[in-house]
């Protein structure tokens, strides 16, 4: 029976299969946030440079920085997107553990387990999404930018390891992945029992609600995202503390620049975590279901 499953083999169960979701996510969908952040980064419409459409960045980029351009900082998330996943799901699995066995079993339960899991996911991720900022800024072409170690070492000899370092953001990352997650969790697991009614689910109607999830939360905190990108990207020469705390940042973007640049990159961040979102659950809970049948 399920739930006389040993402790541990289950907690191997989830971390096996959220980590083989993950790394299915970001390998497909990695070129998508590439151009996001690309959109992210520019400062305004003043920018001679900047770009007009998600195919306009990714016809750019493959002419003026070769084909490979799009996967530019994918090691990083490669090297944590298995841990990461894993980490989110475990956490939201163990986090759910917990409140049931409080008695919290209501729709909001399965909204602060997602939380929960994302703040967690987000400490462990923040020293690689900062060097996959870094690299994917870069507009040389792919023999040109330095290799992660590289990049990784000089931002901790020039700002450190913690607050300007390889830690820089860490309280908007955790933010930003906090509220994504539990938006995400809360919409599906909420809304399963609505949308999926037979015992042996489609892949298809899986995957439906895992699109609108991610979609959902993908937009509900990009503002969060655009100042996230804006503090661990490049800052400007004249005022390297321009982009600092979180709020800060989007009052001065908001200021700057109006209500719509805290929107950047809204098509694809959604074109990527949308589709990315149906595919870890999907992934997830096949592998899962896989592993289950097998014994473990």
């Amino acid at each position: 029976m399920p739930g006389d499953t040993p402790y541990l083999a289950k907690a191997a169960r989830q971390i096996v299969a959220g980590g083989c979701a993950g790394l299915m996510e970001v390998s497909i969908m990695h070129p998508l946030d590439v151009i996001k952040t690309r959109f992210q980064v520019q400062q305004g419409f003043t920018d001679p440079n900047r770009y007009t459409s998600v195919l306009n960045c990714a016809t750019r980029m493959m002419r003026n920085e070769g084909s490979l351009s799009l996967y530019k900082g994918i090691l990083p998330p490669i090297l944590v997107e298995t841990p990461k996943r894993a980490t989110k799901f475990f956490s939201f699995e163990t986090y759910r553990s917990i409140l049931n066995h409080l008695g919290a079993t209501g729709p909001m339960s399965l909204i602060l387990c997602g939380a929960g899991a994302g703040v967690t996911e987000g400490f462990l991720v923040t020293p690689f999404e900062r060097v996959k900022i870094y690299l994917q800024v870069q507009k040389a072409r792919m023999s040109e930018i330095p290799s992660t170690l590289s990049c990784a070492r000089a931002i901790v000899k020039e700002h450190g390891f913690w607050r300007d370092g390889l830690f820089r953001g860490v309280a908007t990352t955790v933010l930003r992945n906090g509220i994504w997650n539990g938006i995400y969790f809360g919409f599906y697991y909420n809304l399963k029992p609505l949308f999926i009614t037979s015992q042996e689910p489609s892949v298809s109607s899986r995957l439906l609600l895992g699109l609108m999830a991610g979609t959902i939360a993908s937009t509900c905190n990009l503002p969060i995202d655009v100042a996230k990108s804006r503090i661990q990207g490049p800052q400007p020469p004249d005022n390297p503390f321009k982009y600092h705390s979180t709020w800060r940042t989007i009052y001065t973007i908001y200021k700057e620049e109006g209500p719509l640049s805290l929107c950047k990159g809204w098509v694809p961040r959604v074109m990527r975590l949308g589709p990315g979102g149906a595919i870890m659950f999907v992934v997830y809970e096949q592998v899962s279901q896989w592993l289950q049948s097998v014994g473990l």
